[in-house]
């Protein structure tokens, strides 16, 4: 054997063994996190059910956590302040009665989940720390399966609970759409499923601008693609900008063309920065159907456009689209995190 093919030999090897090292050390980093997360459940309930033998109980549970987190720190180090005390009793409280822990799960013992893979408890205890302050329980579970499902860091998951994720999915969904997203988190299968309204572009910087072009928009969009592709949702990719389409001598340019491999199909975005016009819906109908005609192959599903507009009249919107419309999509954006007082109010009058 040659010293080039021992070096690219040992080269591979090393490799090959620096891959399984990484994969057993987050392996480990996940384990200790959940293990750590199971704890903190566990020390929420003993202080619950000694909390209760208590004659007085404001005042009982009020000195023993003093004197417990004295002890503790002493014995354990930092990490047991009152406060964190505090928070491990409501992680407790909050999911001991979630329906995230199956009823195996609530009379296993301690000892038997830490050893089960079926641990109830998937996320950091830095998220149960922000999923614990959200009160409506189906809104909990629906944020709790997401950043599962999608990997969010707590920056990432404190940025979608901010621009009211849930509420804007609630209010575009019927009653069993709202269920399902409670019990599986948000499902592309149809288009319009993976549509919002509105959508939320406050990481553009625009709200500090007085005014600004939609060649502005766009740009900015490009400028931020990661974090446009995270608020379009699940399944995008990111295909190219001013998509020339040529209708015998006369070119055409669609602003900004995506694809989605959830649903297999093109979706253009057609950025409006004033209030949309019927025009507009019609101009999107054409590079829809130019789409459908010459691009997409027969493999892959009928082609969906969306106007991103400032200002939307749904009374136009519903006169200038057909009846039985799956294609075609007029959704209002916003440069400011939404007021999620505001959300949830027309989510209560929805119901």
């Amino acid at each position: 054997m040659s010293n080039n093919e021992i070096s690219k030999s040992g080269s591979n090897l090393f490799g090959r063994i620096t891959q399984l090292l990484s994969e057993a050390r987050q392996y480990v980093v996940a384990s200790v996190n959940h293990a750590m997360v199971l704890t903190y459940f566990e020390i929420g309930r003993l202080i619950v059910e000694d909390e209760q033998k208590g004659k007085e109980r404001a005042e009982y549970g009020k000195s023993t956590l003093k004197e417990l987190s004295q002890r503790l720190i002493k014995e354990f180090g930092k990490g047991f302040s009152v406060r964190n005390l505090e928070q491990m009793r409501k992680f407790y409280v909050v999911y001991s009665k979630s329906q995230t822990l199956s009823a195996n799960s609530k009379n296993e013992k301690y000892g038997t989940l830490l050893h089960k893979s079926e641990n109830p408890f998937k996320l950091s205890w830095s998220h149960y720390l922000q999923l614990i302050k959200i009160e409506n329980e189906e809104e909990r579970k629906f944020y709790e399966i997401e950043a599962g499902n999608n990997g969010w860091s707590v920056r990432e998951f404190e940025r979608q609970f901010d621009s009211s994720l849930y509420e804007r999915l609630v209010l575009s969904r019927d009653k069993s759409g709202v269920k399902q997203l409670s019990e599986e988190g948000q499902i592309i299968i149809k288009p319009s499923d993976a549509v919002k309204d509105p959508y939320v572009l406050d990481f553009l910087g625009l709200e500090e601008q007085d005014k600004y072009t939609e060649s502005d928009l766009e740009t900015a969009i490009i400028n931020k693609l990661e974090h446009f592709l995270t608020e379009l949702g699940k399944g995008f990719l990111f295909v190219g900008r001013q998509q020339r389409l040529t209708v015998e001598d006369e070119n055409f340019y669609v602003d900004l063309v995506f694809y989605n491999r959830l649903l297999q199909c093109f979706v253009l975005i057609d950025l409006k920065i004033g209030k949309l016009k019927h025009q507009d819906l019609g101009q999107m109908q054409m590079y829809v159907n130019y789409y459908d005609e010459f691009v997409r192959t027969a493999e892959e599903n009928m082609t969906i456009g969306i106007v991103l507009c400032k200002q939307k009249n749904e009374t136009l919107v519903q006169i200038t689209l057909p009846k039985d419309n799956q294609q075609i999509f007029a959704s209002k954006y916003q440069t400011l995190l939404p007021s999620k007082e505001d959300l949830k109010q027309l989510v209560e009058n929805k119901g």
